[in-house]
């Protein structure tokens, strides 16, 4: 194993944004490779969070309209900060809710069904909340029966042409995962919108295990909607305000969950009955913004848009690219099955390992100091996030793993996962 070291040492001198790791709070003896359940603390994040204390401290009430950061335009302002990663408008990005409410929001105003068009389809890979979120819209409208759930060869991905043989006139909305949460693989966004939009339906995806992991550019794509939450790969911080993204198109249509702060911002506080829908993005929002839960934001996102996702994306190619190397060299003998997709097209931030001793696997790294995550019924995630993660943390998450497959250490503990995997 001692040449992976030499080598991960050339790849982190020659890493274009390794000065972003020293920005971060990590461990020592640590190696964390868990960002795309919970990213780590940036100091601007703590910062952010700070001043945003010290102006309730200070200003009381008079921060939601003074200071350098007025908490009423908060969620607008987050917003354009994310509009670069996705690479839309800064008008048609929002930081609010949780990403199942704003599944219930988004899902709720641009699903239109007739009796002869009501079908959503999604797929049988799917994160659970968002199959519970379009499953209660489904039953409120009284097509209980019209999700359709794209299936999986192999368990593990989907093929593109499989959810576009689904496509029909009976089909009204799409919400699919940009990035798979389990096996990290990518869907073609383009491809899928392209086919959609031909058929007529509108198309949306959850950006959770992708935004701030991978490039997008959905307006050149048309995509109709996505939401996504801000605590993975964006490092906002546990239950952090999730954001949504809905194309310009859409504004007109009224949201289905109507709040205060959905108002136009103009005739807000005139405190009338009938509800005036704001102009933009900002009429999404429901109730009063979570403003200690945005606050980490403020300083989070700024990374992002100095190290730009060109590079980001590049280096976590160039991890994910290493790792799977000492993989295929070092571990043959261990049947340890490599799940995530290997070419860069349809590869995320993450690789999935499969091993029928998964959960005492990832809990023998948790001891030694190697921080992934578990996934039912046997597998482990493990993600290297480019913007604190070196090339030597992964040379070290191998050796450690080699280390327990060699002692079958990982028989030393439950072979289950624990409340939180």
């Amino acid at each position: 194993m001692e040449k992976w070291l030499e080598i991960a040492q050339e790849h982190d001198k020659k890493d274009a944004i390794h000065k972003y790791r020293q920005e971060f709070y990590i461990g020592e003896n640590i190696h964390y490779m868990d960002g795309n359940s919970l990213g780590l603390m940036s100091k601007r994040a703590e910062q952010s969070a700070l001043d945003v204390l010290n102006d309730w401290k200070t200003l009381a009430i008079e921060g939601w309209t003074n200071g350098e950061r007025p908490w009423f335009y908060m969620s607008e302002e987050i917003g354009e900060s994310m509009a670069g990663l996705i690479n839309v408008d800064k008008e048609t990005v929002l930081a609010t809710n949780a990403t199942t409410t704003n599944i219930h929001q988004t899902v709720r105003t641009l699903y239109q069904p007739t009796e002869s068009r009501n079908k959503i389809i999604m797929d049988d890979l799917n994160f659970p909340s968002d199959i519970y979120a379009v499953q209660a819209i489904l039953d409120d409208n009284g097509y209980s029966d019209s999700l359709v759930k794209a299936k999986s060869r192999d368990g593990h991905t989907l093929k593109t042409e499989d959810i576009i043989g689904l496509m029909d006139e009976s089909v009204s909305l799409i919400l699919l995962p940009a990035v798979l949460y389990r096996s990290g693989q990518i869907l073609d966004m383009k491809k899928l919108t392209d086919a959609a939009h031909e058929k007529g339906i509108i198309i949306g995806f959850d950006l959770c295990h992708s935004i701030g992991a991978i490039p997008h550019h959905l307006e050149e794509w048309d995509v109709d909607f996505a939401v996504w939450c801000t605590y993975k790969h964006l490092n906002g911080g546990p239950g952090s305000v999730a954001g949504l993204y809905v194309h310009p198109r859409h504004h007109h249509l009224g949201v289905s969950l109507k709040g205060w702060f959905g108002n136009n911002k103009e005739s807000q506080f005139d405190m009338n009955h009938e509800f005036d829908a704001a102009p933009d993005i900002s009429q999404y929002q429901i109730g009063t913004p979570h403003i200690l839960s945005m606050a980490p934001l403020l300083g989070a996102l700024s990374l992002f848009n100095e190290a730009g996702m060109d590079e980001i994306r590049n280096k976590s190619l160039n991890l994910t690219d290493f790792m799977l190397e000492i993989l295929d060299a070092e571990f043959k003998e261990f049947d340890i099955e490599v799940v995530t997709p290997r070419n860069h097209e349809e590869r995320g931030g993450h690789i999935l390992i499969g091993h029928k001793h998964a959960a005492g696997i990832n809990e023998a790294l948790k001891s030694k100091g190697v921080i992934p995550d578990f996934r039912a019924p046997s597998y482990v995630r493990i993600a290297p996030v480019a913007l604190y993660n070196t090339f030597e943390d992964v040379y070290h998450t191998m050796r450690i793993l080699k280390d327990i497959m060699d002692t079958k250490e990982y028989k030393d503990f439950d072979n289950k996962r624990g409340v939180v995997a």
